[in-house]
């Protein structure tokens, strides 16, 4: 397999950014599988899950950009942590799927018109001779909030999002497989985009804003839906 591809920083995977090497820096361990668990760790919980923090200017969706501004959703989260890891020099690439999340706030649920989230996004990384998947999206403070488990990643087993929170309500289901890619298919999920959220492209798009964790928090005493 060429790895390089899955090594070289792009416009989007910016690895080569001082702040991204400072970054990598950070998650210094005696293994390669310790650095990415390290590394894993630090994008979940030092950028804040923001859904309210999208914007389609190009350069929103770099990491280094997601890494100054401390928040970021699930695309620009994992292409944070496919950075971190290259510039660790250990092979990543991005992967794509389509979810319902169960537990979404009511007003995220209300601005989308939809609890389908196109393109939700995750790292993989080479490690031991095989891709693991690695989902940095969701902060632990905010999987209090909802009352699931912060998603841990161990270099072995992939980290994908739990089916139920502790309560045994359903929470992320995995819909459709968009596929890996070594750089960020801008085009591809805003075609999915349009295809599934045509009242967010009007003449002036704009991005909501809100506290998502907040929301998260005053909605957690209302009864989880169990469809």
């Amino acid at each position: 397999m060429d790895f390089e591809k899955y090594l070289r920083p792009t416009a989007f995977i910016d690895s080569e950014h001082p702040a991204i090497a400072a970054l990598a820096k950070e998650a210094d361990a005696s293994t390669e599988k310790e650095r990415a668990i390290k590394l894993f760790l630090k994008v979940r919980d030092d950028v804040r899950y923001d859904p309210y923090s999208i914007s389609l200017d190009p350069g929103a969706f770099a990491a280094s950009t997601t890494l100054q501004n401390k928040r970021g959703f699930c695309v620009t989260k994992a292409i944070l942590l496919t950075a971190g890891l290259r510039a660790l020099h250990i092979p990543a690439r991005l992967g794509f799927v389509d979810v319902i999340n169960h537990l979404a706030t009511e007003r995220l649920r209300t601005l989308m018109r939809t609890d389908v989230f196109a393109f939700h996004g995750f790292a993989e990384a080479w490690l031991d001779g095989k891709w693991v998947k690695a989902t940095p999206a969701f902060n632990a403070s905010l999987c209090e909030k909802f009352g699931t488990e912060p998603l841990d990643f161990d270099g072995v087993h992939d980290a994908v999002l739990q089916p139920l929170n502790r309560s045994g309500a359903r929470f992320m289901e995995y819909v459709r497989d968009r596929g890996t890619f070594d750089d960020f298919p801008q085009a591809a999920m805003l075609d999915a985009w349009k295809e599934l959220y045509p009242h967010f492209f009007g003449a002036v798009p704009s991005s909501p804003e809100g506290d998502f964790e907040a929301e998260a928090a005053r909605d957690a005493g209302s009864s989880p839906r169990t469809r």
